[in-house]
């Protein structure tokens, strides 16, 4: 089984994401609205493949490893982020 991954070690792919679709696009029901289920993040990830979304059919292959709590946190993660970068440019 992979290790779990960390969200410093994976948060620079799910920003770069949001920045091409601020509503988290084929992950929204999961980062936006907060269903962090199992269930959820598998309909995601089969939308996202039924869409051709590659990026976002592999960033639910990595939400699917993450805890339940590093899902919910990943969202306010990559919006901190991306707001600090606005900030600072």
């Amino acid at each position: 089984m992979k290790s779990r991954p960390t969200i410093p070690d994976v948060l620079d792919g799910f920003v770069d994401y949001l920045k091409q679709h601020a509503a988290w696009g084929s992950l929204h029901a999961v980062l936006e609205d907060g269903n962090v289920s199992d269930r959820i993040v598998r309909y995601c990830l089969n939308r996202a493949e039924a869409t051709g979304d590659k990026e976002a059919a592999e960033l639910a292959r990595v939400l699917l490893r993450m805890s339940k709590t590093q899902r919910l946190k990943i969202d306010y993660s990559a919006k901190e982020d991306l707001h600090l970068h606005k900030v600072t440019k």
